[in-house]
């Protein structure tokens, strides 16, 4: 009993020290105090995950066009909005792309950047309804290992980086990520318009590569900070390169499988020219 008691009492330490050696200026702020209602919404993700494709198994595809159409066009203003926060408050604070470490006064310019570091988290949040859509759509080719992976893992990862490090080198991810969701859901919802438009998508393999594009920024740009002498968390660079490594091999495989491979065997499927020898 009194080990039992030892081992609560070291998690209870645990727990109010991941509290209290937080950014008191993003303490108050929604789903960042504590990790607990996060995970929350974790669990319940998956929870929706597991159970949505049983319950739908037996309707018919929920028609979402009207939704998916609004939503869309909505993520790519709250995605450029991010976009130009980061980018504004970076230039004006005078941020280096090479070393930043976290400015954790009260700032305007780095109250500005901890607030569109939030935004970047809840957004996160809101992206978790594709995978709702994909489910109600009866789409359930696309609740892929890679889906669920990025979309589940990146709450926790910008928990972390609102609730210790609003700001620093945590801008470059936020700022390139909301460039890439810029052009990510303008192709989502033109898709969403109708068939008529598929004319008009052929760049959806581009899309691919502008994502792997980021990935392999973010990671060069972490790898450097993490050898060089930089006043930011070696913690958070390491977590952050083991995380694009892993998004560079998921996507990689993506592009190979969707477009190589298939491109491959419609290659092969194409039939071949014959050439006959002309006889003088």
């Amino acid at each position: 009993l009194i080990s039992v008691l030892t081992m609560w009492q070291k998690v209870q330490i645990f727990y109010h020290g991941i509290l209290e050696r937080g950014d008191k200026r993003t303490d108050d702020w929604l789903l960042v105090h504590s990790p607990v209602p996060i995970s929350c919404i974790f669990f319940c993700y998956l929870i929706i995950i597991w159970v949505g494709p049983k319950l739908m198994a037996k309707r018919e595809p929920v028609n979402l066009k009207p939704v998916l159409i609004v939503y869309n066009f909505a993520m790519v203003c709250l995605s450029a909005y991010m976009f130009y926060e980061f980018t504004a408050s970076s230039w004006l604070a005078g941020y280096s792309l090479l070393c930043q470490p976290v400015d954790y006064s009260h700032s305007s310019l780095a109250m500005r950047m901890a607030r569109v570091c939030w935004w970047f988290y809840f957004s996160k949040v809101i992206e978790l309804s594709d995978t709702i859509f994909f489910i109600l759509r009866k789409k359930n080719s696309q609740l892929t290992f890679l889906h669920v992976y990025h979309h589940a893992t990146m709450i926790f990862n910008w928990w972390a980086g609102v609730k210790y490090v609003a700001g620093g080198q945590s801008f470059l991810i936020g700022l390139i990520n909301s460039l890439v969701h810029v052009v990510m859901y303008l192709y989502y919802g033109l898709a969403a318009l109708g068939p008529n438009m598929a004319k008009y998508l052929w760049w959806k393999r581009y899309l691919t590569s502008l994502q792997l594009l980021q990935f392999f920024i973010v990671t060069i740009h972490t790898a450097y900070n993490l050898f060089a002498d930089c006043d930011f968390p070696d913690s958070m660079n390491v977590v952050v390169l083991a995380y694009s490594l892993s998004l560079i091999a998921l996507f990689s495989n993506f592009y190979y499988r969707s477009y190589l491979v298939k491109q491959g065997r419609e290659n092969s499927a194409r039939p071949q020219r014959k050439y006959t020898k002309k006889v003088a």
